[in-house]
């Protein structure tokens, strides 16, 4: 099983793990052990009992992975739950993706739902639906589009747009509650709608409609729309 060949599980079978160059789960299938590949493909349901190494890792069906989760490129278009870290270079989730512990990327997509326990990280973050990070969400670009209810401890960033998704989503607002809640969001260039939040830091900020501040905090210029309640702002 530590030669590199692909391991390929079409029915019910299981591994106990190793080196390959691809990973294919067709059916159900139970990895007991570490794997590294160059490709991981599960279209099925599966369990890994360690951690995935990937150069390229794409979950349509259903997955476990109760170590860490390491490559280049995740797409995840069904259900993948991840109980440890996930250090990619990109992530893009279409489906539901729950991570218990950290994420560290350079590129994260979302338009399904993501779940991290801990700290999320990346250089551009990009979503248009719903996510809840239970530490910092930290990266230089952030680009939200509502759609749901979106959660984050404290928001990071050099510039940070959170907006409501368009118009044509109207219909769905009855029945998704469409706003972003946080405790503190600090950034360079800093654009929202529908956001909660205790403190804005930031230098240019605009505050949009139906959001509710306690303090921003502003070294250059700010606006605030006249349905925006913020209880206080002061430049520094």
């Amino acid at each position: 099983m530590d030669k590199k060949g692909d391991l390929i599980i079409n029915g019910s079978g299981s591994s106990n793990g190793g080196t390959f160059s691809n990973v294919t789960i067709n059916g159900k299938g139970t990895i007991n052990n570490d794997i590294q590949c160059a490709e991981f493909d599960c279209n099925g349901s599966g369990t890994i009992l360690g951690k995935v190494t990937a150069g390229y890792a794409k979950i349509n069906g259903g997955v476990k992975i109760t170590g860490d989760l390491e490559g280049k490129k995740v797409e995840v278009n069904g259900t993948a739950k991840v109980e440890h870290n996930v250090s990619v270079d990109r992530l893009k989730v279409d489906g539901k993706a729950t991570i218990g512990g950290k994420v560290k990327a350079e590129e994260i997509r979302i338009k399904g739902r993501l779940t991290v326990e801990e700290d999320c990280e990346a250089e551009f973050f990009k979503a248009d639906s719903q996510f809840k990070i239970g530490g910092l969400l930290n990266a230089e670009h952030i680009d939200i589009k509502l759609f749901g209810e979106c959660r984050a401890k404290e928001i990071g960033g050099e510039t940070i747009s959170i907006k409501n998704k368009d118009a044509l989503f109207g219909l769905f607002k009855s029945f998704f509650p469409t706003q972003l809640e946080t405790e503190f969001i600090e950034g360079n260039h800093i654009e929202i709608e529908n956001t909660k939040a205790k403190v804005i830091r930031g230098n240019h900020c605009i505050i949009g409609p139906n959001c509710e501040i306690g303090l921003v905090e502003y070294t250059d210029q700010i606006s605030i729309d006249k349905s925006a309640n913020v209880m206080e702002s002061k430049k520094v």
